[in-house]
């Protein structure tokens, strides 16, 4: 979000972050910087979520993974700081490693509006003037290595789903896309369900209201994420629909579990001010916390009712947050299709309870007078959302909010600490534990001789597939691990918040329901073929017989692979589980180096080559060529495929994606804490 401000930073990986912690530097290749020109202004009834999602779809296609982009043109004069923190905070999204906006007058507003000193104001903008690194049009575009524009006229409103945040659909074409999705293949990000089974349904009773469940059924619906829900257009646009929607007499349907997550005490609070949070709740969209929620699959348990009737009668049901990622299994197991939208489209949807709607023809509900009631009625003016910021959202109120932030509650501050510098390892918890790749230092990198691909993966495979951060099934092997340990179901909690503890991470490694292993033809689930004998099997299992055979293992990926949250778990889980390669089309910047600091080394098929071009099937012996000392980042490598029966012998060449020195030395010691450990047994010698 800071790029939004005009500050220079980027997410790097946990691993990346640990090396810096423990005095290393930060490598990354000089980027490319791509120059996005704005033009024009948003149309009345387009919301900043609207453009955030179309340029993330703009920047994927470009494919600026590993790149900068900076945003330039007239456009940037009608764009307010929490719109431009919006897009810059959907780099993960979009691919780039930054995605800037210079420093200009919305810079110095943002600076006043939080309270900041007038010495600071007056001394940041002397200073970016002085440095000609303060925007004004009449300034000429700097040089960059490739342009991109839009018009911000032409963006309209739009949703993106239902499996990546990235395939913006517009929001009158919503429901004839999802209706597509229900038949298309899943290789086309579908669902593939035969003509047979588009029309089921079932009658649900929660409590005393029966609700009719079929595909498109909206059960989650979530305004929430740190980016929208820090926006004042947006959440005072869904304080005002649902105040409209109320006097109408609409209600959510019972079906449709709701919530609002606020980026912080400032939102409730201005939304307190204007009388706007009690008709969020009196449609279930109460103040749940100020953190990450539903957007990274902590909505909680459904209605029993809900859950009974989504195992078992298959039925595609739905979930639209305000949030910035919706990968498949993220937001919930059992939730197949996830929009993100606007706040205020949430609201909309909530009230129609289905996304096989089209909101721009279609009415939400009734009203009290039996009057059909679309979503133009209740949509607020644009004017009356302007005039809520400029009376209600005022410097003295985050003066206020602020002024004691880092007193933390009174849970907080009874917190008992532990003097001790080193921390006191428990062997009984289930939370922290040392994990093994501490106390067991892997070797050196060597040779990859005759290794076995634990699995076979197509395009778009996240971090939330390799490592999900949500809740942990009952019957998952990390489930069962916890009732060994006496913990009982209810007290689960999510992979996100056991990611201290090793035994569990490691468990939930490639457990996504959604996850498609090509080695199952494309079964969805945490499976996978113990080979040569093609035995079923769960992946940590599979991960831990082929240990005991002492079998190196690699996996085969398409293109886009790490993609989403920089979950350093998915590098650390991917190391324990055994996987000395990764082979991918392409690899997210994150996750590569994050493999890199795990001495998990990742290749990528050379132009033109991939899993299916080579004629690979998985079920091959694989050789690799080792990456010596003395090579130089992203030398060729080669790798030998023999077919199971010995037939066929399949040679090609790999690119090895250790991009800097330091990534090469991380490598080369067997990972960053053995690389880091050398240092100082040097220094101490």
């Amino acid at each position: 979000m800071i790029n939004g401000l005009g500050v220079v930073g980027w997410g790097v990986g946990g691993i990346e972050a640990v090396a810096a912690m423990l005095g290393e530097p930060l490598e990354i290749p000089a980027p490319d910087v791509v120059g996005f020109r704005l033009h024009g202004e948003l149309q009345t009834g387009v919301t900043p979520t609207d453009l955030t999602l179309t340029i993330t779809q703009i920047l994927r296609a470009r494919s600026v993974v590993g790149k900068f982009v900076e945003f330039y043109g007239s456009g940037l004069n009608s764009l307010p700081l929490a719109d431009r923190a919006m897009i810059a905070n959907m780099s993960p999204e979009n691919g780039a490693t930054i995605t800037y906006f210079p420093v200009d007058h919305e810079t110095l507003a943002y600076l006043r509006l939080t309270g900041r000193s007038a010495e600071l104001i007056e001394l940041v903008e002397t200073y970016y003037k002085s440095q000609h690194l303060f925007r004004r049009d009449d300034i000429p575009a700097p040089q960059f290595s490739d342009i991109l524009e839009l018009d911000l006229s032409t963006v309209e409103p739009s949703v993106a789903g239902p499996k990546r945040p990235h395939d913006r659909v517009p929001l009158s074409k919503a429901k004839q896309d999802f209706r597509q999705a229900l038949t298309r293949p899943r290789s086309q990000r579908g669902y593939a369900l035969p003509p047979q089974q588009i029309d089921v349904a079932v009658a649900v009773t929660i409590g005393s209201n029966t609700v009719e469940l079929c595909h498109g059924s909206l059960v989650i619906a979530a305004i929430t994420s740190c980016t929208n829900t820090s926006n004042p257009f947006v959440m005072l646009g869904a304080g005002l629909l649902a105040r409209k929607a109320v006097e109408k007499g609409l209600r959510v349907n019972p079906a449709v579990k709701t919530s609002l997550a606020p980026g912080s005490r400032v939102v409730s609070e201005y939304l307190h001010q204007t009388g706007l949070l009690q008709p969020l709740a009196t449609l279930g969209f109460d103040v749940v916390g100020y953190g990450c929620t539903t957007c990274i699959g902590n909505a909680g348990p459904l209605a029993p009712e809900i859950t009974e009737a989504l195992e078992h009668c298959g039925i595609i049901a739905a979930a639209v947050i305000s949030g910035n990622r919706n990968f498949e299994g993220r937001i919930h197991s059992l939730v197949q299709a996830n929009y993100l939208a606007s706040p205020p489209l949430v609201i909309a949807y909530a009230l129609a309870g289905t996304v096989d709607i089209d909101l721009s023809r279609d009415p939400l509900g009734v009203a009290v007078d039996g009057s059909p009631v679309y979503l133009h009625d209740i949509w607020p003016p644009a004017e009356e959302i302007h005039h809520l910021i400029q009376t209600h959202v005022t410097s003295d109120l985050f003066s206020r909010s602020y002024a004691d932030i880092l007193s933390g509650s009174e849970a907080w501050q009874q917190l008992q600490v532990d003097p001790s510098p080193l921390y006191p390892w428990d062997e009984n918890s289930t939370y922290i534990q040392q994990p093994l790749y501490i106390d067991d230092q892997p070797e050196a990198a060597a040779e990859i001789v005759n290794a076995r691909a634990l699995l076979v993966l197509g395009d778009s495979v996240t971090t939330d597939h390799i490592s999900p951060a949500g809740s942990i099934p009952t019957n998952s092997v990390a489930g069962q691990y916890l009732q060994s340990k006496g913990v009982s179901p209810p007290d689960f909690n999510s992979y996100g918040s056991r990611r201290g503890n090793d035994r569990v991470m490691t468990r939930g490694t490639f457990a996504n329901p959604r996850l498609k292993n090509l080695l199952l033809n494309g079964e969805e689930g945490s499976f996978t073929l113990h080979l040569p004998e093609g035995e079923k099997m769960t992946v940590y299992d599979a991960a831990m017989r082929y240990q005991f055979e002492g079998v190196p293992l690699i996996v085969l990926a398409g293109k886009e692979y790490g993609s989403g949250s920089s979950r350093d778990w998915a590098a650390k889980g991917t190391a324990l589980l055994g996987v000395k390669a990764v082979l991918a089309e392409s690899f997210e910047r994150i996750h590569r180096a994050n493999l890199a600091g795990m001495s998990v080394l990742p290749l990528q098929f050379q132009a033109g080559d991939s899993v299916s071009a080579l004629g690979l099937s998985g079920q091959e012996l694989f050789t690799i060529e080792p990456f010596r000392a003395g090579m130089s980042p992203g030398s060729t490598l080669r790798v030998r495929a023999v077919a199971p029966d010995g037939s066929r012998e399949i040679t090609f060449s790999v690119t090895a994606r250790l991009d800097t020195p330091l990534e090469v030395g991380y490598y080369l010691s067997g990972g960053l804490l053995p690389w880091v450990l050398a240092k100082m047994l040097k220094g101490n010698s």
